[in-house]
């Protein structure tokens, strides 16, 4: 399978994911029951406020591609180049994720609401802001959360990012140190079994058993080893058609039936049940081919939609509150929402994140190509 193909199965996985975290942030910050939404069934409703299942599919998803990716590009993940493997990430992540904090912390400064440090009944001063923004780029904002609690409207959602750095920083570093294959399936096994037991011990705190290190790594884990498993073996048509059909039946009933209650395994089997859709969508490999629909497009644009949204989503709570929005005017609202959140992701992809991460790249390879030259050494491992 080639490097840079896309599979429009994972990315219409990866878009029911991300939908599901815009849905889950415009029902708490404006309800859905005064609205026609009312009408449906309370279970119904209630999957509207179960969207971090959408973030848990996003680690699989991440575990995956990540290590399928990098298999593909190296051979073997004891072959990794460290110096590709963070610039590839540095360019991919960073320049769209340091425009939003510039928004956030420019408008945070001139003390606009929900984006200030006055979440959650705290009255932080701006100064503030360089903690908190040292924490996310450090990757270690989901524990400055632990201490400090919501803080911040905006920044609160970028403990997910925290978690996603963590693995790409440990990946390459784990993978080159313990370099046989056994020994890096033992490494997600471990994360895998210690999951379940840190949610246990935390089920009381959700910014402990949904944000924690140890509480989402095992998905990661997961998708690591769904990149494993399909690089030695994959489904026929028909059996990947039938995988992905039950694990999406499974992901829905999981999806429906919430997070309260099933704190601790309930991460787990919307993991598992994401790995068997991903298994399902590598039959033939060919999936990349074909029409791009609403679904993928969002899942292509995950990323900026991740960023933006909560920016969006502050700046319209600017405008109108809870309390001044209507019962015929919240779907509406819901439906202006998404428009300018997807609208603000297609710019920030064309102008900003896909330019850069592409200068970025070639002005890599260029200094991996020419230092080996100067040096009289081998060409760098950089593809």
């Amino acid at each position: 399978m080639p490097l840079h193909t896309r599979n429009n199965h994972i990315d219409a996985l990866r878009g029911a994911a991300i939908l599901c975290v815009l849905v889950l942030h415009f029902a708490l910050a404006y309800g859905l029951k005064n609205s026609p939404l009312g009408l449906l069934p309370t279970w119904l409703l209630k999957a509207a406020y179960q969207g971090n299942y959408g973030v848990t599919m996003f680690f699989v998803i991440s575990g995956y591609l990540i290590t399928s990716t990098s298999l593909r590009r190296w051979g073997d993940l004891a072959r990794i180049d460290l110096a590709a493997f963070y610039v590839y990430r540095i360019a991919r992540l960073l320049p769209a994720l340091l425009l939003a904090l510039s928004i956030i912390v420019l408008l945070g400064v001139l003390d606009v609401p929900f984006f200030a440090n006055s979440d959650g009944g705290k009255d932080l001063p701006a100064s503030y802001f360089v903690i908190a923004i040292a924490s996310i780029l450090t990757f270690w904002h989901n524990v400055l959360m632990q201490s400090a609690g919501y803080f911040n409207y905006c920044l609160n959602v970028y403990w997910s990012l925290s978690v996603e750095e963590m693995f790409y920083l440990l990946l390459p570093l784990s993978c080159r140190l313990l370099r046989r294959r056994h020994w890096i399936t033992l490494l997600c096994g471990a994360a895998i079994v210690a999951g379940p037991v840190y949610r246990s011990l935390h089920a009381d705190n959700e910014i402990y058993f949904m944000y924690g290190y140890l509480a989402c790594f095992d998905a990661i884990a997961i998708g690591c080893l769904t990149a494993l498993l399909t690089q030695r073996w994959q489904p026929g048509a028909r059996a990947g058609r039938f995988l992905r059909w039950t694990a999406g039946l499974v992901l829905a009933a999981l999806y429906v039936r919430g997070i309260g209650g099933h704190e601790v395994f309930g991460f787990t089997w919307i993991a598992v049940a994401g790995a068997a859709y991903i298994v399902g969508a590598t039959a033939g490999q060919t999936a990349g081919q074909g029409r791009c629909g609403p679904l993928q497009w969002l899942g292509r644009h995950s990323y900026e939609l991740y960023l933006f949204h909560i920016i969006v989503l502050a700046g319209m709570r600017n405008v109108v509150d809870k309390a001044g929005l209507g019962y015929a005017e919240r779907l509406p609202w819901l439906a202006l929402f998404l428009a300018a959140t997807a609208l603000a992701a297609a710019l920030v992809a064309r102008y900003v994140s896909d330019p850069a991460n592409a200068a970025l790249r070639r002005r890599f390879r260029g200094a991996a190509t020419a230092a080996p030259a100067c040096a009289g050494g081998s060409p760098g491992a950089a593809p």
